[in-house]
């Protein structure tokens, strides 16, 4: 099955040159067969998405845009509309349902929700205990992994001009007001939850802004981690409602900047990314200066109730270094092949 076309623009005529503020430095479409192997690849990568996004500060964004899927995943969820059922009608019957699911690359997407729903399942209780109880390891690791993307992100802006130095320091400085806003601890309503949801997929599928920190400030982060490990369906099904309603609104937009403005939207979302690293930064503690369950306030290292533990902390830091380096070559190898 052939993926839908990639938001990035077709190749240009000779009657027409290129424009380097707008035309991204490839934009040869990857074609993508979804054998087994290459289906299980995508699996994996949802796991790795899945995992960042149980950790409120790491964007699954992050993960598919270092991974060489983002593009993929913008252009499928922006292919999701009204347009669909005119599709439909074409054919109809299993014709018209075949053309729906190419249209909308479905095969590509279920296996992706898959594999995050698998991170879901099984993480969300391993990495909830890590942030209560191990909280300097696992910001140790995600600090290293975002370091790293920040720096493969930028290799790939291949020109620099005053506009994307622009965006990129509007993204760094919005990604640090939004990780320095005040948390809510209200309980939620189910409308309030539909909101919160709505809002929290806009930023799981933007780089750099994690939906589970979003979900967070707005007091519905423990609600839904609640809700996954009782499986309560009201607020399951309510939150997935209103991810779905941003989502498909969301998409749109951000597949219409990739096709037009790739590099100048690329500096952006690497903004984005390099401005989370002051929600990831590992040594915190609270408002007393104590460790516990609500230290959010960063601190310098020898300034760390227990000190620094410089070799446990660069280790992991290294090691999240090492495992997205290996991810994003991954993708590379991937879309070449």
């Amino acid at each position: 099955m052939t993926a839908p076309q990639s938001p990035r623009p077709n190749q240009p005529s000779a009657a027409q040159p290129l424009d380097a503020s707008t035309v991204p430095v490839s934009v040869s479409v990857p074609v993508h067969t979804d054998n087994p192997k290459e289906l299980l690849g995508v699996y994996v990568k949802g796991m790795a998405m899945g995992a960042a996004d149980i950790v409120p500060g790491v964007s699954g964004g992050t993960i598919a845009l270092i991974a060489g899927i983002y593009e993929r995943l913008i252009n499928a969820l922006g292919s999701i509309g009204p347009n669909l059922w005119q599709i439909f009608r074409q054919d109809g019957g299993i014709k018209g349902l075949i053309a729906v699911w190419r249209q909308v690359d479905a095969t590509f997407l279920l296996c992706l929700i898959l594999g995050i729903a698998t991170s879901f399942a099984t993480l969300a209780g391993i990495i909830k205990y890590l942030l209560d109880n191990q909280p300097l390891l696992i910001w140790s690791f995600f600090f290293g992994l975002v370091v790293a993307t920040v720096f493969i992100l930028l290799s790939e802006i291949k020109r620099w001009n005053i506009g994307r130095v622009a965006l990129f320091a509007a993204g760094f400085i919005a990604a640090v007001v939004i990780s320095s806003l005040p948390l809510l601890a209200a309980t939620p309503s189910l409308p309030y939850l539909f909101f919160a949801g709505a809002i929290a997929i806009c930023a799981m599928i933007l780089p750099g802004v994690s939906g589970s920190f979003i979900l967070l400030l707005l007091g519905a982060y423990d609600t839904v981690l609640e809700a996954v490990h009782t499986l309560n369906f009201t607020v399951l099904l309510t939150v997935m409602a209103g991810m779905a309603t941003g989502l498909l609104l969301f998409t749109r937009a951000l597949k219409w900047l990739l096709a037009r403005y790739y590099q100048a939207t690329l500096a952006l979302l690497t903004g984005f990314i390099a401005g989370s690293l002051v929600k990831v930064w590992p040594w915190k503690v609270d408002v007393l200066g104590a460790l516990n369950s609500e230290a959010v306030n960063n601190v310098m290292p020898w300034q760390y109730p227990t000190g620094p533990h410089w070799l446990t902390t660069i280790g992991l830091m290294l090691l999240g270094a090492i495992l997205v380096s290996l991810l994003s070559w991954w993708g590379r190898r991937t879309n070449k092949a």
